[in-house]
């Protein structure tokens, strides 16, 4: 049977039942997959990143090759810097649009952090990045 769904499956994700991994982007940081990866054939990805207690950030500048970058912020606090924006603090409640190819970084953040993150498509090159 052919799916009703144009490139989609039907997901769900619950937190008691998902899984934080350390295997992601950045290691001062732990990542849960929400399934939308594989329900999407990859052209979207949302995961729930939380801080690992203890560790920070470098500080690294960089930019992601992407479509679109979402982030909202669900506990605690996180500081970015963007190029051209200046700092901001993310606290709960708070959502920021990342353009594509933005210059940015993390600067600080809140052992108690989690966010999640929407992305497209779901696997992008990530580059570093001189000061602007």
């Amino acid at each position: 049977m052919t799916s009703p769904f144009k490139n989609q499956s039907f997901t769900i994700a619950h937190a008691d039942s998902g899984t934080f991994k350390g295997a992601g982007l950045r290691p001062f940081f732990e990542y849960r997959d929400l399934g939308i990866k594989d329900a999407t054939k990859g052209t979207h990805g949302a995961h729930v990143i939380r801080a690992v207690p203890g560790m920070e950030s470098p500080g690294t500048w960089h930019s992601h090759d992407l479509d679109f970058q979402m982030v909202y912020v669900t506990k605690g606090w996180v500081v970015f810097e963007y190029e051209g924006e200046g700092e901001h603090l993310l606290r709960e409640g708070s959502c920021v649009l990342q353009p594509a190819g933005i210059k940015h970084r993390e600067l600080r953040h809140s052992d108690d952090m989690e966010l999640i993150e929407i992305i497209s498509p779901a696997d992008f090159p990530t580059q570093d990045e001189e000061a602007p």
